[in-house]
Formats: C-alpha cells, structure tokens, sequence
C-alpha cells in the first residue's frame, strides 16, 4: 500500500510542476498587462522585472500554505487514506480545468480553483465517509471549517466590487490631478507621487508581507511593528526628494520607475498569494505522508490532526516553485494570450476589432448609465461640471506616434492598486483572486478614464461580464467536478486512480505541447510596434497561405457532411468559420492602429493600403462562407431533404472546380506561377458554376425543389464565385505589392 501513496506523491509533484505552467500562464495577466500595455520599457525589460518580484515573492508564500491544509476542511475528521484522495482529486481536477480555461483565452482564477476543488473534495470525502458508516448526510457540515470557507470565499467576492470601486475612484482623483496633458503637473508633484506610490508598495509588500517570508524571524517583524510609522514617514521623505530631484536636473521619467516597480510588486504579490494554488495541495500531501509513516498506524485509521499545525515551508521547495514560474512566463503562448483579452478589454484604442460582441445585459447596463448620467447632470452645478469636463480632456493623437492602450498614470494605477490589495490580503493569510482584483483594478480604472465610450462600451462590458461568467462558472465546475472525481476514486479504488493519472497526463501533454498554437498578431503589434512595408508584405503573404487554406478547407467538408446530412460535423464547422471570420476581421483591424501611426513614404502608405484591401476580400469570402455554414446547418437541424441526382452531382463537380483552383491559388502565393494567369483561369471555373446555376433552373420544377432549398442551392454557388472572385483579387494585389517593392529594395 505505501508504495501505492509514493505513486501518488510522485503524480502530485508532476501535477504541482503543470499546475504551475498552466497556472501562470492564466494569471500573466495580473502583473504584465499594465507594463505591456503603456509600453513603459521594452518586453524583454518588463519580463526581467516581473520574474525577479516572481522568484522572490515566492519565498513569502510560506505562511499561505496552510489554507491547502486546514483553511477549508478540518483535517482531523479525515483519515490519511482520505486525506491522500482528497488532494489526489483536487490536483488532477485543477491542472485540466485551468488548462481548458486557458486554451479559450478566458481570465479565470485559481484560488477559485483551488477553494472550491478542496471543498468538493472535502464534501465527497465526508459524504462517502458517512454513508459507509450509516449516518445522515447532514453531517457533512461538520467536516467543512465552516468559518474559514466562508471568510474565503466572501472574501473573493467582495474583491469584486472593492478592487472595481478602488480602481475608479482612485484613478479619477489622480486623472482629475495630473490631466490627461500630464507632463505639466508631473514636473510639479511627480515626486509626491512617486513617493506615495513606492511607500505604499514598501508598506504593504515588504513590511506587511515579511511576516509569512520563510526566512524571517520574530524579533525581526516585532522591530519592524514597533517603528512602522517612523520607517514610512522616512521613506516616503526621502522618495520625495529623490524623485522630484531627478524630475527637476536630471528630466528623468518617474513613471518608469513607479510602473517597473508596480510590475516587481505585483509579480512578488501574485506569487506570495498564488503560490499555495499551485504547490499547496502537493506540499500538504508531503506532509501528509511524513505524519503518517512516522506514526506507524495504518492509512485507514491515522487521523491528520497534524495538517492544523503551523509549518514553516522549506524555502528550497519555495525558490524551485518560483523558477519553474518564471520559465513559464518566457516561454508560454497561452500567457502571451490572456495578457492580450485582458489589455484588450481595458484598451483607450478606438476603431479596431472588439475582442467580444454585445450582449442584451450590456446594452441595457449602458443605457441605463448614459440615463443616469443624464440625470446627475441636470442637478450638478455647471461651473463644477465644466471645470470637471475640462480636466478630463483628452488629447488628440499626434500623427507618427503609435496609440497606446493606456497611459503611464493609468498604467501606474493599475499596479500599485492591486499589489496593495493583494499584498494586504497575504497578510491576513487570505488567498485573494490576484484574477479578480487585477482584472476589476483594470476595469474601474478605465471606467473611470472614459475609456468606455459609446464606441466600445457595450463591447468592454459585455467582455468583462463574459469573464466574470468565467470565473463563476469555473468555482460551479471546480466543486462538481472534484466532487466526481473524488468518488469514482473512493468507489473504484486504485486502478480508478492509475487511470486518472494517465488521462490527465496525456491531456496536459497534447494541450502544452503537441498543440499548434500560434502567438496572437495583436499581441505582437504590441510588441513590436510599428510594421516597415516589407513586414507588411510578409504578414499578408502569411495570412493569405493560411486563411485560404482554412476557408477551402472547410468549404470543402462542409459541403461533403451537408450531403451525408452530418448535421453534427456541419455544426462544428459552421464554429470553425465564425472563428475564421474572426481573425480575419481582428487582422484588418490593425489597419486601423496602421493609420494612428500617421503617414510615411509612398511606399509605405500604399504597403498599408494593400493590407487593408488584401484584408478586406479574406473578409468577404469568410463572410460568404460563414453566412452559407449556417444556411446549411439550419437547414439540416429542420430535417429539410438534401439534394440529389444531378444536383448533388454538380456540388461535388464544384468542390473538383475549387481544389482544382485552390492549387493554382497556392503556387500562386509561394510565387511559383504567374498572377496574371489567374483571373482568365478563374473566370473559366466561373463559367462552369453558371452553367451549374442554369442547370438549377432546369430541374427546380422537376425536381420538386422548395424555395428554401433552391435559396440555399444558389447560396452554395455564389458562396464558391465569392471564394474563387475574392482570392483571385487578393493574388492580383499580393503581386502588385511584390512589384511595387522590388525596385525599392534594390
């Protein structure tokens, strides 16, 4: 049996690595997006600091270790047999739950992940435990640290709304303050400014925060507790100083130094409250398992009182945790992703693509607010009113300068306000969401920047409500789907486990690396910046070789599982080509951020002009296909008869007709055949297809076709002219661009 619970812990540490790849590649956002978004400092600068504050804010998660232990469930009223297949169930259930959010590039949180995986499991154990003996699942209840599991949880929700009203007001008061033309009144209290920032992140990361560092002693913390206000009121002195000094001589930019600082104290607030999501559970079961063999009583009989002691964790474990998530920042895709659905929905960047659509709720939430906002204008005094409207004035954007998400007093907002948050809660042993309280921070504050305008408002809240949906829905999964878990073990034994184990392990495997993931284009604009024509050139050579091959790709099966009345598979590809249209509009969209650039040569100009045109005939032909997908999959879903005869025949002619073309079409984009070849070969398969549309004419009475079924026929035909027309264009214009270049290379 014991080398059964090696099996396990082993399981468990692997788990413990995944979970944390998988884990800080969902919460990325929480400590780059405000860094990235005001491009402060270049990305390879911003990920240093980041990783340092992880590495060493990993050390300080020591005394949130206990919530896996004793902060959900009380430890004595379990075995060590029960204990081991409650964290084993937790594990497996949080590495493949984040793992599914995070491949859908939603924002989740894993304290809501752990919390309600631990009380699932919990719930589970203790209802197995008194159905075997007999007793009245009432009792449940006394199994769960009631008290705790509420503070917890109640405490993430009200996060919620704390971490959104903080944002706002916060970032008004200061926009109020500095203007959105900051650069005058920062020269003047740049330096009080800083001051406060830097003291606030000293107070409560460093002096609040030592208290659950592995390495710190009690006399240390009983100094520090009995001179607090002597050491603020000297920092934020001599902070003060310093910075308006270097504002003054030396034309130094402070908000550099605060956002930097505000991504070190993040990042290090992140992992001294995350960590216990990760590694607490594998930790706990170490634990665990050294109680148990140093007891000599059997598995089924040793009670874990022990897991409600205070246990210091070794800082070896700590420091191993916080490498392993500072390789996952550099080298994750799936981090890289939900840093931009997060910047995306906080964005001041008007004109592109919305990274969600609109939703009922969100029409009505801002109409409601453009109502009550009616409102509150008729009674405010207009003197005040107007001093207020003029300090909100926001600058016109100057041609040559790249639009930025956010500026650098949001930007500094966003991070001092949530590392505060954040790091007040570690010091209450609390395992606040850093999801929750970044996310919102973020929300409020460009709440309170008129970011949302009427543009993009519905847009922006119809994102954050989605993601809020998230987040409740993964603390409804997490609970159920642990609670399964952990009764399929308790019911079928060993083998049930061994099982799981390899399920999760080949899942994580396929997810994190067989997967094709490609890096988002918008988060590399970010990156990167502005594009030179022949950057253009290749985006639109890559994009055309990858969307054509998609959109051929699923016109041909869609119309194959149509005629075999594969309702289920035509389903599935009418996804596919809302997904496609998707991207493809996303990418036109960077056309716009193209022209916030402002102009440069002819060359240039006409490069951007050629994307955007190239762009826009992807989008018909992905509108077309996307429009006929539908038609089809309704079309079978009401059971209407699917052609036949010469019909049908003529269909699977004109998927011969596209594949054909599709060949053509490819040469074409890897250069391999003349352009000019091809709008004489298109306009030949053009004519095919209007023969097939005569022929439609012919057979509609005896074929005893309906008007629904002839609409969809015809649907179908101007669908493949739309495909065939529109890539045709799109080879002509790659050509025409290739053409204008070559000169000025040489």
């Amino acid at each position: 049996m014991e080398s059964y619970y090696i099996l396990i812990l082993a399981f468990l540490a692997l788990l413990a690595a995944f979970d944390l790849f998988v884990g800080v590649s969902n919460d990325a956002v929480n400590f780059l997006n405000s860094a990235i978004g005001s491009r402060i400092a270049s990305f390879k600068t911003i990920m240093i600091v980041a990783s340092l504050g992880v590495l060493i804010g990993a050390t300080f998660s020591s005394g949130m270790m206990e919530i896996a232990r004793s902060g959900v469930f009380n430890p004595q009223m379990f075995t060590f047999s029960e204990i081991i297949i409650i964290f084993f169930a937790v594990m497996v259930t949080d590495v493949l739950l984040l793992d599914i959010f995070n491949s859908f590039g939603l924002p989740t949180s894993t304290t809501v992940s752990i919390v309600f995986e631990l009380l699932g499991g919990a719930v589970a154990a203790a209802a197995y435990k008194i159905w075997m003996q007999g007793g009245s699942l009432l009792s449940v209840a006394s199994y769960i640290n009631n008290e705790k599991a509420l503070a917890i949880i109640s405490g993430i929700l009200v996060s919620v709304v704390v971490a959104f009203v903080a944002g706002t007001v916060v970032q008004y008061i200061c926009r109020l303050i500095f203007t959105f033309d900051f650069e005058r009144v920062y020269r003047k209290i740049g330096g009080i400014f800083g001051g406060i920032a830097l003291t606030s992140i000293f107070y409560f990361l460093v002096m609040k925060g030592l208290k659950g560092a592995s390495f710190m002693r009690k006399e240390y913390i009983d100094v520090i507790n009995a001179h607090t206000w002597p050491i603020l009121i000297t920092t934020f002195l001599i902070l003060t100083i310093v910075f308006q000094l270097l504002i003054k001589f030396k034309n130094t930019n402070i908000f550099r130094i605060i956002i930097l600082s505000g991504t070190f104290a993040l990042a290090f607030a992140f992992a001294g409250n995350d960590l216990v999501n990760f590694v607490g559970v594998p930790l706990a079961a170490y634990e665990s398992y050294n109680h148990y063999i140093a007891s000599g009583v059997a598995a089924n009989v040793f009670t874990m009182e022990s897991l409600k002691q205070a246990v210091q964790t070794p800082t070896f474990f700590l420091l191993l945790s916080g490498l392993i998530m500072v390789l996952t920042l550099w080298f994750s895709k799936k981090a890289h992703r939900v840093v931009q659905t997060s910047i995306s929905l906080s964005s001041s960047t008007q004109g592109e693509q919305e990274q969600f659509g609109s939703s009922l709720p969100g029409r009505v939430i801002v109409r409601s607010a453009l109502r009550f906002g009616k409102l509150i204008d008729q009674f405010m005094p207009a003197a005040i009113r107007k001093g207020i409207d003029s300090r909100m004035v926001k600058p016109q954007p100057v041609k040559g300068e790249i639009a930025l998400p956010f500026d650098y007093v949001r930007a500094s907002i966003n991070l001092v306000v949530s590392a505060i948050l954040i790091a007040s809660a570690t010091s209450l042993k609390l395992p606040l969401s850093t999801s929750y309280v970044t996310f919102m921070v973020a929300m409020g504050s460009s709440f309170a920047d008129g970011a949302w305008d009427r543009e993009s408002a519905v847009y922006r809240i119809s994102g954050v409500l989605t993601v809020i949906s998230g987040w409740f829905l993964t603390a409804f999964s997490a609970f159920t789907f642990c609670l399964i878990v952990a009764l399929i073990i308790f019911n079928f034994g060993e083998w049930a486990a061994i099982v799981l184990m390899i399920l999760a392990v080949a899942c994580l495997i396929r997810s994190n690396f067989l997967s094709k993931d490609k890096e988002d284009h918008s988060f590399a604009m970010l990156k990167k910046g502005k594009l030179s024509r022949e950057e253009i050139r290749a985006s639109i050579r890559q994009a055309v070789a990858e969307n054509l091959d998609k959109t051929i790709e699923i016109y041909r099966e869609g119309i194959t599982d149509f005629l075999n009345e594969d309702g289920a598979a035509v389903k599935k590809l009418r996804g596919e080509s809302a997904e496609l249209f998707d991207d493809i509009s996303r990418g036109r969209g960077l056309y716009y951020r193209m022209a916030l650039e402002g102009t440069g040569n002819a060359l240039d100009d006409d490069a951007r002009h050629f994307y955007y045109r190239a762009f826009t005939n992807m989008k018909e032909a992905g509108h077309n296909l996307r429009s006929v997908m539908g038609m089809m999959e309704s079309h079978l879903a009401n059971q209407h008869r699917v052609y036949t005869g010469e019909l049908r025949d003529n269909l699977l002619k004109m998927l011969d007709i596209l594949s054909g073309l599709h060949n053509e079409l490819s040469l074409a984009v890897n250069g391999a055949t003349a352009r000019k070849e091809l709008p004489t070969l298109a306009n030949e398969e053009m004519q095919k297809i209007n023969q097939y549309q005569l022929e439609l004419l012919r057979l509609i009475d005896s074929a005893h076709l309906s008007l629904r079924s002839s609409e969809l026929y015809l649907s179908i035909l101007q669908c493949t002219r739309e495909i065939i027309n529109r890539y045709t264009i799109v080879m002509v214009l790659e050509g025409e661009l290739n053409d204008m270049c070559e000169p000025a290379r040489a």
